[in-house]
């Protein structure tokens, strides 16, 4: 078979089986009287494989040792091509990404394109007072996609530089609340305690209502960073949760200051001064949670908290007593 008829059936261009010729891949078994390339059908056959060979991403030199080679072992090779392959899909993927982002920042022209690319190499950058200026200046400069900017809080370890993303998000509304909703639902435990710190300083109505789902979350950290913010925002869901943090010595300062505010709606102050009470009246409770326990009750006001700490104040623990004393003292003084 002449060389046209080959490229016609194989789909191998002339040229390409020239050069596969050139590099002895492929002699063709014969010539015609006139000089001409014949192939027989083992030299198609071989094209074929050659072929196949390519296809899978092989170099002519590995598809050569692959036919020629009698030792030749396909498998370290093939998870070479597996790797380079990940890689280069990974490569694409990112790069895809960054486009959808810079079309979601709508640019106006080819300088709005240069300063969201550059926004977002900053972000990704390896210095953190880079990472930082970029998200302080993403709300200042054309804008950078809400993606981006949850992506980067989820995972920055620098306090400093979350604390910007965080700000940076909230400047943004309520724009990044459905992934970073995803976000608490992540397997990784520092992502969710991201999520939850990030949906925490977003002040709308939709972030508080997922701070609400969050007291239900597996992650008893998500749980506490949700009442924390829960309790700025004067919402009564986040009461039961904040004495667990009192009693558990676990922020359980900023607890009591969230109880302490919310016990000036006087709906709320008989909820928080009784929960409080209970947990006192456990014989269980070690000395140490019942002073952070009567600690806690200085702020909240009531006929039930006077009580309560002027029974402790003969609690057979001296520090609880002297504690409840003290407060009563200031609670009673004129």
């Amino acid at each position: 078979m002449l060389i046209g008829d080959v490229a016609q059936r194989s789909g191998v261009s002339a040229r390409m089986l020239r050069h596969y010729d050139s590099l002895g891949l492929v002699r063709p078994t014969g010539r015609t009287n006139g000089g001409y390339r014949e192939y027989s059908s083992e030299d198609i056959r071989r094209i074929f494989h050659i072929e196949s060979l390519r296809s899978l991403g092989l170099s002519l030199r590995d598809v050569r040792r692959a036919l020629d080679d009698p030792g030749f072992a396909p498998s370290e090779l093939v998870d070479d091509l597996i790797r380079q392959t990940r890689e280069r899909m990974a490569a694409e993927t990112e790069l895809l990404t960054r486009l959808c982002r810079i079309d979601a920042a709508e640019p106006a022209g080819w300088e709005d394109v240069l300063q969201v690319v550059a926004l977002l190499q900053a972000l990704g950058s390896q210095s953190a007072g880079t990472r930082q200026r970029a998200a302080l200046s993403s709300v200042e400069e054309v804008p950078v996609p809400v993606e981006a900017l949850v992506e980067a809080a989820l995972s920055e370890t620098d306090p400093n530089v979350a604390g910007a993303l965080r700000w940076a998000l909230a400047q943004g509304g309520e724009g990044g609340l459905p992934l970073l909703a995803e976000g608490l639902g992540s397997p990784v435990a520092e992502v969710r305690k991201r999520a939850v710190q990030s949906i925490a300083e977003i002040p709308d109505g939709a972030a508080t209502a997922l701070l609400q789902d969050a007291l239900a979350n597996p992650d008893l950290v998500v749980r506490r960073y949700a009442a924390l913010a829960l309790g700025a925002r004067g919402v009564a869901d986040a009461v039961p949760t904040l004495i667990d943090m009192v009693l558990e010595e676990t922020n359980d300062v900023d607890a009591a200051d969230a109880l302490s505010a919310l016990a000036s709606d006087p709906a709320l102050t008989d909820q928080i001064a009784t929960g409080l009470i209970d947990c006192l009246a456990h014989d269980t409770v070690e000395a140490s949670a019942r002073r952070r326990l009567t600690q806690a009750l200085a702020d909240i006001p009531g006929i039930a908290t006077s009580r309560a700490l002027a029974d402790l104040s003969h609690d057979e623990d001296r520090a609880v007593a002297l504690t409840a004393a003290y407060i009563l003292g200031i609670r009673n003084a004129p």
